[in-house]
């Protein structure tokens, strides 16, 4: 019964959320300014600046997810063996799985479906270990644009700041050690006596030695500095006079909130606009434009590359080794 009201809660919340958003944005929409804004400002854009812009935001996304691959193969390299063709088949794969499952946890049974099936579960555990990784730069620099936020754009008293700053250094303190010391996480593990069954599978936090976490935080760190590049190139193209500092600043906040809000990748694009505006907000009156660039985003790298990878769900054998 309590696992039951769990998932009705769990429903309502994020039925809440998509609802909030999708009302934000109408009333974004429904004002006349706001339109009358991005009309002057489309009329100011030329074809060919568009063009270039959507030709490297679409390279970018390939280059993004081909980190993201080659992160994968690295991740499983002690599991079990397998090509870059192979890690970019099971990503995209992912990708497509995704998109039809609230918080992208399909995306997990897309990619270690490609695993033998002994090695799935090991491969679920090191897809974790780089999800952290990813984490770690979202909520460090998240937080520290946020403190920035704060200090800029709400009045507080010096005693507010500093408690917050205090917070936030001990908090991103707490995520770098954390992360470098990741084999801690194991010894964690293994005092729950319902986990300790799954040691064989667990043991594989205690694998990755400082030099490979260090190699897992530059391809994470790779891929945030990419679709940072593609949301300034899309920005910089509607709202040129937003200042690269304030616009960075923001969109730091703005992936620090998105990956803690539940999602639906196929929905999530009114989830992703209510929050991008809200913040944009501060630094621009171009609310439209602001929607329109995180639309465009959304769907070049989430929607698109789900439809590629459909193609390599047919490879997929969900009862032993997938096909070449």
């Amino acid at each position: 019964m309590k696992s039951q009201t769990k998932k009705i809660l769990s429903v309502g919340i994020k039925l809440s959320v998509l609802v909030l958003a999708f009302w934000f944005i109408l009333k974004k929409l429904n004002d006349n300014q706001n339109i009358s804004n991005f009309h002057s400002l489309m009329a100011s854009i030329s074809l060919p600046d568009v063009i270039l812009v959507m030709i490297s935001v679409f390279l970018l996304m390939l280059l993004n997810w081909f980190l993201e691959s080659l992160k994968w193969k690295f991740l499983i390299r002690d599991i079990e063996k397998i090509d870059t063709w192979k890690a970019i088949e099971s990503v995209f794969c992912g990708l497509t799985w995704a998109v039809f499952t609230p918080n992208r946890i399909g995306e997990y049974g897309g990619r270690v479906f490609f695993l033998s099936p002994r090695r799935r579960i090991m491969g679920l555990v090191a897809m974790g270990v780089g999800a952290i990784g990813q984490m770690v730069i979202t909520n460090v620099l998240g937080s520290l644009a946020l403190l920035w936020f704060f200090i800029n754009f709400i009045e507080l008293n010096s005693i507010l700041i500093f408690s917050l700053s205090l917070l936030v250094v001990l908090f991103c303190s707490f995520m770098l050690l954390f992360y470098f010391n990741i084999q801690w996480l194991y010894g964690l593990l293994m005092k729950i006596n319902f986990l300790k069954p799954y040691r064989r599978f667990l043991i594989i936090f205690s694998k990755y030695k400082h030099a490979d976490i260090v190699q897992i935080l530059l391809y994470s760190s790779s891929r945030y500095l990419i679709f940072t590049i593609q949301y300034f190139l899309v920005i910089h193209l509607l709202v040129p006079d937003i200042q690269w500092f304030d616009m960075t600043m923001v969109l730091f906040i703005f992936y620090f909130i998105q990956s803690a809000l539940p999602s639906l990748d196929l929905l999530d694009i009114g989830v992703r606009a209510s929050v991008a505006t809200y913040f944009f907000a501060f630094i621009t009156n171009q609310e439209i434009a602001i929607m329109a660039a995180i639309a465009c985003v959304w769907l070049i790298n989430l929607i698109i590359p789900a439809i590629f990878g459909s193609v390599f769900v047919f490879k997929l054998n969900f009862f032993g080794r997938s096909n070449r």
